[in-house]
C-alpha cells in the first residue's frame, strides 16, 4: 500500500488544522476537534492527530471501516436502518468545535451492488445532527473541512498510478510548496477579489450556455457569493445557493458521478418551475432517479464555478471533492440537487429561521450532491436593471 512521505503527511495536517478550521485562522487552543477517517486515511489522520494536539486543542477520533457499511446495508433492517442514537450525537454536537472528515475509499465502488433506497435511507437517519451542526456553524460556532487520502482503489478509478494521483494532490493542496499555509492564503486572497466583484453586480439571473446546456438561474434575494474559506481542501470553486424556483433548461454533465458507492455516467438534467422534471443517465438512471426522488432533492442547493488559474487539478479524480475543483482546459461548473448552503445568505444568519430561508427560495434537503461539468461554456449574468455581462468564459472569470 502507498504511503506519502511523513513530511508530505505533515504539511497537509498543517493546512488542514492552521488553514482549514475556523475560516481560514485555524483552531484556538483548548478548542475540540471531531477526527473522522476511513480506515486508509489513518497515515494522515495520525498527523493531524498530532498537529492539533500541538496546537493545544482536544481531539475525538472516529475510525470507519467500509466493510462494517457493507455488512450494515446488506443486513440491517429498516429499523435498525433508521436507528438515531439522538442523546449520543446531542452530546457529540454539543462539544465539538471543529470537524475535519479524511474520504479514504478503499474501493469508490464498494457499495455498487447494495440497495440504493437503503443506502439513502441510512443516510437520512443522521439528518438531525447534521442539523444541529448546521445551525452551530450558523451561529458562528462551528466550522469543517473535508479532505482526500488517496488510494489505490481511487486511482484506480481514476485511470492512473497511485503516485500519479497523489502528485494531483500535491499540486492541489500545494503539498509540494514549501510553505503551502503562505500558498493557501495567497489563493484565498485571490479568489475573494473575485468574489468581492460578483458580489458587487447586482445579478437577476444567470444564462449558461454549452453543448446540450441551456440554463438559467436566478439568484434570488440577500444572495452572496463565497468561497475559498477552508471547507474543502481543496476548493477553488466560487458559488452561490441560488433561489431554486427561477431554475429553468438543461444542462449535459460529462464527468462522472460517484455517489454511495456507485457511479452514474453522462447524467442529463432538465428544470421547469424550478423541478427537475426529467432525468437521465446513460449508466444506473435508476440510482440516479432514486437519489432525486428524495424529499426536496429534485431541485437545485448550489451552482458554483471554478477559476482555472487557480486550481491546479488538471486529472480526472473519480471523487467528487477533486472533480468540483477540476482545472484542465476549461474550469468547471457544478450544480448541487438537494441542500442549499446558508452561509451564501447576505445578512446575520442568527437572526432568520429555516422559514424565513424557505421563503427566499433555499432549499432543505438531507441531499446534496454536487454534478458535475468540465466542457467550454459561457455564462451571462442579466443585471436588475436590465444590462448584461459574460462573467465566465474559456474557464475564467471575465470581471
Amino acid at each position: 500500500m502507498y504511503t506519502p512521505a511523513a513530511k508530505v503527511l505533515e504539511k497537509y495536517a498543517d493546512v488542514l488544522v492552521n488553514f482549514a478550521l475556523n475560516s481560514g485562522k485555524g483552531i484556538k487552543k483548548n478548542e475540540v476537534v471531531y477526527l473522522v477517517t476511513q480506515t486508509p486515511g489513518l497515515p494522515l489522520a495520525k498527523a493531524v492527530y498530532s498537529a492539533v494536539l500541538k496546537k493545544g486543542g482536544h481531539v475525538l477520533v472516529n475510525t470507519l471501516d467500509d466493510d462494517f457499511k457493507s455488512i450494515f446495508i446488506r443486513q440491517a433492517t429498516q429499523k435498525q436502518l433508521t436507528f438515531f442514537p439522538e442523546k449520543y450525537y446531542r452530546g457529540l454536537a454539543d462539544s465539538v468545535d471543529h470537524w475535519i472528515r479524511i474520504l479514504a475509499d478503499r474501493d469508490p465502488m464498494y457499495l455498487k451492488d447494495s440497495d440504493p433506497r437503503k443506502v439513502m435511507l441510512s443516510n437520512r437517519a443522521v439528518r438531525p445532527f447534521r442539523d444541529w451542526l448546521d445551525e452551530k456553524e450558523d451561529r458562528g460556532e462551528f466550522t469543517w473541512t473535508l479532505c482526500m487520502y488517496g488510494t489505490e482503489g481511487n486511482a484506480k478509478e481514476a485511470g492512473i498510478s497511485v503516485q500519479s494521483y497523489w502528485n494531483q494532490i500535491k499540486k492541489a493542496c500545494f503539498l509540494d510548496e514549501e510553505d503551502p499555509l503562505r500558498k493557501w492564503r495567497e489563493i484565498h486572497s485571490k479568489m475573494q477579489k473575485t468574489i468581492n466583484k460578483l458580489n458587487s453586480l447586482k445579478i437577476d439571473r444567470l444564462h449558461v450556455e454549452a453543448k446540450e446546456t441551456d440554463l438559467w438561474i436566478k439568484v434570488g434575494e440577500k444572495r452572496k457569493w463565497i468561497g475559498g474559506s477552508g471547507r474543502n481542501i481543496p476548493s477553488f470553486e466560487i458559488f452561490t445557493s441560488p433561489d431554486w424556483r427561477g431554475t429553468e433548461g438543461k444542462i449535459h454533465f460529462d464527468m462522472p458521478l460517484y455517489r454511495y458507492g456507485n457511479i452514474i455516467r453522462d447524467i442529463r438534467l432538465e428544470f421547469k418551475n424550478g423541478k427537475i422534471v426529467k432525468a437521465t443517465a446513460s449508466e444506473n438512471e435508476n440510482f440516479l432517479k432514486e437519489m432525486i426522488a428524495q424529499k426536496n432533492a429534485d431541485k437545485i442547493g448550489e451552482f458554483s464555478l471554478t477559476d482555472v488559474r487557480f486550481s491546479k487539478i488538471t486529472k480526472f479524480m473519480a471523487d467528487t471533492l477533486y472533480d468540483e475543483n477540476y482545472g484542465g482546459r476549461y474550469g468547471n461548473t457544478h450544480l448541487a440537487v438537494g441542500k442549499s448552503y446558508h452561509d451564501t445568505y447576505d445578512g446575520e444568519l442568527s437572526k432568520v429561521s429555516e422559514e424565513d430561508l424557505d421563503k427566499i427560495g433555499f432549499n432543505h434537503s438531507v441531499e446534496h450532491t454536487d454534478i458535475i461539468a468540465s466542457t467550454d461554456r459561457v455564462v451571462t449574468a442579466f443585471m436588475q436593471d436590465g444590462s448584461r455581462k459574460v462573467i465566465y468564459k474559456k474557464g475564467s472569470f471575465l470581471l
